[in-house]
């Protein structure tokens, strides 16, 4: 199981890995088992955590590690508030992956379940640089998706791209789904939607 902070001592992190910092983090989010995170991992310390020295606090007077900051925050009140995301983590009835093939554009999405029927959480995560527009995914209900979060929202330092609050599946089979939602895929980036009877 990889986790967050196992994602987060693969690098050195320095303000321009941020924004790859803030990728990898719901990754480990949106998968089954459970989470770790290592003090000072939330907002971006660049040394290994020691136990004989303060948390480098003085790099909260960065931007990108005040966004990182707040969107592991975020990230992590949406995981405690979203039963799909822990309460069938041993059970595989709890995760789907809808496409873990599009390796020329470098996304994976998958879905996480919960026990009651409607609660469905959607992730699609876009391991390049490069904005993905009118992105297909393929989804099991009809209905509103409403985006939930996106790492790359102004608010955590990122470009804005993406920003619908949500959109209705359309009746377009794909991914092997009687619906899909197309929409604006931002860079390097994690985007988080949750099903609403439509």
């Amino acid at each position: 199981m990889t986790t967050a902070s196992q994602s987060l001592s693969r690098f050195p992190l320095k303000m321009e890995c941020s924004f790859q910092v803030k990728f990898e983090i719901p990754i480990a989010y949106a998968q089954p088992g459970k989470k770790l995170l290592f003090m000072g991992g939330e907002f971006g310390q660049w040394r290994e955590w020691n136990h004989d020295e303060s948390l480098d606090w003085h790099l909260l007077e960065f931007s990108s590690h005040r966004g990182l900051k707040q969107w592991v925050g975020h990230l992590t009140r949406f995981y405690r508030h979203q039963p799909a995301l822990y309460e069938c983590d041993y059970d595989p009835a709890g995760f789907e992956s809808i496409d873990c093939h599009d390796a020329e554009r470098s996304v994976i999405s998958l879905i996480r379940r919960g026990h009651a029927e409607d609660d469905i959480v959607l992730a699609v995560f876009n391991f390049t640089p490069v904005p993905r527009y009118n992105y297909p995914v393929g989804v099991p209900r009809r209905g509103f998706w409403r985006k939930i979060l996106n790492s790359d929202s102004w608010a955590y330092g990122g470009s804005g791209t993406g920003k619908l609050r949500g959109l209705d599946a359309a009746p377009i089979p794909h991914h092997g789904h009687p619906h899909s939602l197309s929409f604006n895929l931002p860079p390097l980036a994690a985007v988080f939607f949750k099903w609403e009877e439509g």
